[in-house]
């Protein structure tokens, strides 16, 4: 809590101001019984009209300022709040972007997703309270026991006598709430991955006819979370009632010693009838205090889960590693990698010249996405070396690093935004440079079909565009920037042959000066490359031109025979 809590830093003189406002606020409501035991006991016996008047003039006046201030204090204090989720939002999100591979497998999306919107938005509800019930309540709880000590000392002691059952109850259910509550997030956390699962693979499970399957997946995960929520609010219900039994026993006890001092003379009933009202002031602020401690066991546990990302340490960071000269512009030396235990990548060993290309083919599973993965250090290389001009990949800034390249992902995003707009993808690039690269990726021909052209309005994952446009328009954005590394992961396995050979001329004829790395499952896309690298289990299986590997790789051989003599 005590990170999120420094962005409270830049508020407060805001949050002082705020304060000040709400002590004064609550003030007059403490003032309001008092000056009613004094209308009573005091004035009204003088038959004095005018102060009767007098005196209700104040108490109007005490109780349009208390309004006044409590609402301009809320109001501030609703800022604050708004203020500091906003950055601490920023910041979160800024972390999560540059979470590497590694840490984002360890935290999955759809934990980060909930940390983003539903932790953040139990610490901005926990800011906003905490100035406004959590100044309050605590001045009328101190505040009403200095004043009735003055009307009535006796009286007084019965309601201090059961505060310490209160704060024991408060500490004890608090204690116990805050880690039922870090359960309940993560239950939640895998309630939104099967939700998000199920969302995205909607079509697949209905063309399957999974949907009674899904259903109970979800039904059993989600009465998970009813489990979860059940047994914190189950815990956190407990105050309430409790609370109120003691306070309404102490109030009991108040009227029948009030009514006996009253009867005896001990006391005057102006101050009785003060007394009870600030009793009941004091029995809310008691019930608000409650409320505040169970929005603080669900703001401490969020607190902790944000605090686990934003404290997270960059294991990604630039090292000093001395350049070489080198005669290639992409270069890996004897790269070993893994995920887990067993490793995926084993000793790959490659160079590409500046301005060549390079195809990357072998069976699913075999490592080939994993290597682009390291080269745009997504994850670092369990051991060797990746060198693009001769420099360490780990010794360059990531962004630095990453500006080299235009990629194709196999699974990219589309967003819900026009087709320039998502060429442009928020670089420099003018309509021209946009335009040019549709028409290398062969992509302006049904664009052209559209009224709107590059205006066109797409769906949320391009999902009013076929499986081949989607990929000639992810392809599109990757060539527009015109970057010194062009990287295609299997993106062209949607289209035709005819298509595919169009791109692939295009790519050659007016990228000559970028060099290549294309991913592909057929070998027709690869053949006419520089060269080209086979992979079997993580290892290098062949390296060579296609008439290279046709007479001395057998992987390569078999994939040959496998797609064309069929």
């Amino acid at each position: 809590m005590k990170r999120v809590f420094a962005y409270l830093k830049p508020y407060y003189f805001r949050m002082s101001v705020g304060l000040t406002i709400k002590v004064l606020g609550t003030f007059m409501d403490l003032g309001l019984p008092w000056v009613l035991a004094y209308i009573i006991d005091d004035i009204i016996p003088l038959n004095n009209i005018n102060l009767i008047l007098i005196w209700g003039a104040i108490m109007v006046a005490l109780s349009i300022g208390a309004r006044t201030f409590n609402v301009i204090a809320n109001r501030m204090a609703a800022k604050v709040a708004r203020d500091t989720t906003e950055v601490l939002r920023h910041d979160l999100f800024h972390k999560i972007l540059n979470l590497s591979g590694k840490q984002l497998n360890y935290f999955t999306v759809p934990s980060l997703e909930a940390r983003m919107t539903t932790d953040t938005y139990n610490i901005h509800h926990m800011i906003g309270m905490m100035q406004r019930i959590g100044v309050r309540a605590p001045i009328i709880l101190v505040g009403g026991i200095i004043i009735t000590s003055t009307l009535e000392p006796v009286l007084t002691l019965i309601l201090v006598a059961i505060l310490p059952f209160l704060s024991i109850i408060v500490f004890m259910v608090s204690k116990k709430g805050i880690p039922l509550y870090t359960k309940l997030q993560e239950t939640t956390d895998r309630m939104t991955r099967v939700v998000r699962e199920n969302i995205t693979g909607v079509r697949v499970i209905k063309a399957l006819s999974k949907s009674q399957y899904e259903k109970k997946r979800f039904y059993a995960v989600n009465q998970e979370v009813v489990n979860k929520e059940l047994s914190a609010g189950t815990l956190m219900a407990v105050t309430n009632p409790t609370m109120n039994f003691l306070l309404n026993m102490g109030l009991t006890l108040v009227v029948l010693v009030g009514a006996y001092r009253v009867d005896s003379g001990a006391s005057e009933p102006g101050k009785i009838v003060a007394f009870l009202s600030y009793f009941m002031i004091m029995l809310h602020a008691v019930m608000a205090i409650t409320r505040i401690f169970i929005v603080l066991s669900r703001a401490t546990a969020s607190a902790i889960r944000i605090e686990e990302v934003l404290d997270t340490e960059d294991d990604l960071e630039e090292k000093a590693i001395e350049p070489i000269k080198s005669d290639y512009h992409i270069q890996f030396e004897n790269v070993s990698f893994s995920y887990a235990k067993e490793p995926c990548i084993r000793d790959v060993s490659f160079g590409i010249r500046r301005g060549e290309s390079l195809g990357i083919i072998g069976s699913t599973g075999s490592g080939k996405t994993t290597l682009i993965h390291l080269l745009m250090r997504f994850y670092d290389v369990g051991s060797g070396s990746i060198r693009i001009d001769g420099e360490d990949i780990r010794s360059l800034d990531k962004r630095v690093l990453r500006k080299k390249f235009g990629v194709a992902f196999q699974n990219d995003v589309l967003f819900a935004d026009n087709i320039y707009e998502n060429i442009k993808l928020g670089r420099e690039l003018t309509r021209e440079q946009v335009e040019k690269a549709t028409i290398d990726a062969q992509a302006s021909s049904f664009i052209k079909e559209y009224e709107e052209k590059l205006d066109f309005k797409l769906s949320i994952k391009g999902s009013n565009l076929s499986g081949g446009q989607k990929q000639r328009l992810l392809i599109a954005r990757a060539l527009a920037g015109k970057s010194d590394i062009l990287i295609l992961d299997d993106s062209s396995s949607a289209l035709d042959y005819k298509t595919d050979s169009l791109l692939r001329k295009a790519i050659r004829e007016n990228h000559r000066d970028t060099t290549s790395i294309i991913i592909a499952q057929r070998i027709s896309s690869v053949m006419k490359l520089d060269k080209i690298l086979v992979l079997e289990d993580g290892q290098m299986a062949g390296y060579g031109t296609h008439e290279e590997l046709l007479r001395s790789c057998d992987v390569y051989q078999e994939i040959y025979q496998s797609q064309f003599e069929a």
